[in-house]
């Protein structure tokens, strides 16, 4: 697949989670167009990785983006703040609260639909 098709659905991928995060009142997400380099980064690795991995369940989707956070040097942190480079979601996925598994699994599917 070439890096325009990646590019394309990761854009999908990325304003279907801000969507999501809306609906449960996060507004802290901006417009892909408008979006910090490092979340569309995130949003492409995220495709990336479903695309060599398409039978991968949710959990390993968010394995993959916990690595790469943590490579980048997040840390845990209550609150999602990229200056700190904390969030709330670098925890196992079992441990993460409904709401943020059905975003993977989202996430997920959009990519499995579009490739």
């Amino acid at each position: 697949m070439d890096q325009q098709h990646v590019l394309f659905i990761a854009k999908a991928c990325h304003e279907a989670n801000r969507v999501w995060c809306q609906s449960e009142g996060d507004n802290s997400q901006m417009h892909w167009d408008y979006a910090e380099q490092w979340q569309r980064d995130s949003a492409i690795k995220g495709v990336e990785f479903r695309l060599k991995n398409p039978d991968a369940p949710a959990s390993a989707q968010h394995d993959a983006w916990s690595a790469d956070k943590k490579a980048d040097g997040w840390v845990y942190g209550e609150v999602k703040d990229a200056a700190a480079k904390t969030h709330p979601c670098l925890i196992p996925f079992n441990e993460l609260p409904v709401f943020q598994q059905k975003k993977d699994r989202l996430f997920q599917a959009i990519v499995d639909a579009l490739k």
